[in-house]
């Protein structure tokens, strides 16, 4: 035993003194080395530089196989040392989240880039441009039905006719009494929609166009206990931008989060820019994350776009955690990033929410108003002149519908994978929604269009001539070019979603009914937004996002 501990320490010690930035050289060296060669024949091809060019591709050739086979003799001993999983990182050649690294040049606070390999982009024309227009609705309405996990008749603090202020109780759920969900901005209660069963659909408010807010105290986040802060949040109606995890409910007062995360950067089709959103919204925003970090145990995780060039202010807050994410979508969505960095268990709770939501946070906290400016994109190609309005929380529509052809479009509040179908004249907009999509309605059939490729549309297919051009845009409809038919196992759905379970098999384990397996399966990792990109490549027409809710459901009635 004692001869093995010795071997052990002496590998360790043998690995410390491998350089993490030899492999980077290394790189340089086998891919510049032949153009040196070459550039030293005189860069002209004559059979001189053919032959060197080949002697120096050979030479390169034998010494990258030999450091191919020290590297894997490296690996396995590291393995024989006891450093398991982690073995992977030693070696004299870089792997590929070392050789992601080196060409993201290290971003700032980011330990690793997580490279997502799956995933589809669904590219439709009409993106909005960098363009803001003020819009001030004549109404406001909050629908319940936002809010996954509420009673379909919500108890009511108000009636029609009632003058409210920003801020102002609304409702609440007679199961929760202390969460409220509250007036975005103040008038007058013009209508409580119902829809069937009674169940209340929308509060309508008639703006007066003050803008006046319910005060709430500036609590001192640095001293005030937790469970101040908590009351705060929940009385002012900023507590119901907490989604939870599992199963996607508003979050519950009594529990601690595990951990929070925050998706800076979203990948979903005709998606906001949330860099242009948030670019002066970085005061307020470093508040709302210094209000998060005293809600959890954990840390607070603030997902960023590899891609791209970050906003200054979120490296400039201390003790978080940066995560680093690059691929096609999902990549943007919080389920796909916990997955990768702080994975749920059973028994865990983890939170989400969106960085406008933490600027209006930081905002209560500053200002002791619930003051929930919006800026949303209208964008597709139905759109004339696709831009984003700043308004507030569920503005009405009609006025943003101006540069809208009306005729065949359907309108969705949110992506066109997982928003909802709004009135474009008495709709309003999502309470967790910052865009609305105009696609045209797909109201018409297709002759043989199961077998004949017609007009161009994004596809994961390769048997559709246009998928030779990846940057693509389409103008789309809603036809889903085929009905449900039986549900076959294809590797579709594996082939998107960028995550270690088996999601065929976990709807048919919902399907069944078998509680275990779809325990074992990750039921508690993965929420609807998840699946829709399974929904849409999906071959049998599954409606995958209302079999996951349902599963859902389920595993929330009996556990």
């Amino acid at each position: 035993m004692s001869d093995n501990s010795g071997i052990k320490h002496f590998t360790k010690f043998i690995f410390s003194l491998l350089p993490s930035f030899s492999k980077s050289y290394l790189l340089i060296i086998f891919t510049g080395f032949p153009f040196m060669a070459f550039s030293q024949s005189g860069g002209g091809f004559n059979l001189q530089s053919v032959v060197i060019l080949l002697l120096a591709a050979t030479m390169v050739l034998v010494v990258f196989l030999f450091f191919v086979f020290g590297d894997h003799l490296i690996k396995d001993s590291a393995r024989v040392a006891g450093y398991g999983n982690k073995a992977n990182t030693f070696g004299v050649l870089p792997n590929k989240e070392e050789v992601s690294n080196i060409i993201h040049h290290k971003h700032a606070g980011a330990n690793k880039v997580h490279k997502l390999e799956k995933g589809f982009d669904v590219k439709i024309k009409g993106k909005a441009a960098k363009v803001i227009e003020h819009y001030d609705p004549a109404t406001y309405a909050v629908k319940p039905y936002d809010f996954k996990g509420l009673q379909p008749i919500p108890k009511m603090s108000v009636e029609v006719g009632t003058e409210v202020k920003a801020g102002d109780k609304l409702f609440y759920d007679k199961n929760y009494p202390d969460i409220f969900f509250t007036a975005p901005v103040s008038g007058e209660i013009a209508e409580i929609r119902r829809g069937d069963k009674r169940a209340i659909e929308e509060i309508v408010i008639l703006s007066d166009k003050r803008k006046e807010f319910k005060q709430f105290p500036k609590l001192d986040i640095t001293t005030a206990p937790r469970s101040e802060i908590v009351s705060l949040l929940a009385e002012s109606g900023a507590w119901s931008s907490f989604i939870e995890r599992p199963f996607g409910l508003v979050a519950k007062l009594e529990r601690v989060p595990k951990s929070i995360h925050i998706s800076t950067f979203d990948t979903s089709p005709l998606a906001p820019d949330y860099a242009f959103i948030m670019k002066d919204r970085g005061t307020h925003f470093k508040k709302g994350v210094e209000v998060l970090k005293r809600l959890t145990d954990g840390k607070v995780h603030i997902n960023l776009n590899a891609k791209k060039k970050p906003l200054p202010f979120y490296s400039e807050i201390k003790d978080i955690q940066l995560n680093w994410f690059e691929g096609k979508h999902p990549a943007g969505l919080p389920g796909i990033q916990i997955h990768h960095t702080d994975p749920i268990d059973k028994g865990d709770t983890v939170w989400t929410i969106s960085p406008m939501d933490t600027a209006v946070i930081g905002k209560l906290f500053s200002e002791g108003i619930y003051d929930p400016e919006r800026i949303v994109a209208v964008a597709g190609p139905q759109v004339n002149t696709p831009k984003y309005y700043k308004t507030y929380l569920s503005a009405n529509l009609s006025g943003l519908m101006s540069s809208v052809k009306k005729e065949g479009t359907r309108f969705i509040s949110g992506n066109v994978l997982t928003g909802k179908q709004v009135d474009p004249e008495k709709g309003h907009v999502g309470y967790y929604d910052h865009l609305i999509s105009c696609i045209k309605e797909g109201d018409f059939y297709e002759l043989f269009g199961w077998l004949i490729p017609s007009y161009p549309r994004p596809s994961a297919s390769v048997t559709f001539p246009w998928t030779l051009f990846p940057f693509e845009e389409f103008d789309v409809n809603t036809n889903t070019h085929g009905e449900e038919r039986a549900f076959v196992v294809t590797g579709e759905y594996e082939a998107v979603l960028p995550m270690d379970i088996y999601p065929v098999h976990l709807l048919k384990a919902i399907l069944s009914r078998d509680f275990d397996q779809m325990e074992g399966l990750g039921i508690y990792e993965v929420i609807e937004e998840d699946f829709a990109i399974c929904e849409f490549v999906c071959t049998s027409k599954q409606p995958a996002m209302a079999i996951l809710r349902d599963g859902l459901n389920y595993m929330k009635e009996q556990s």
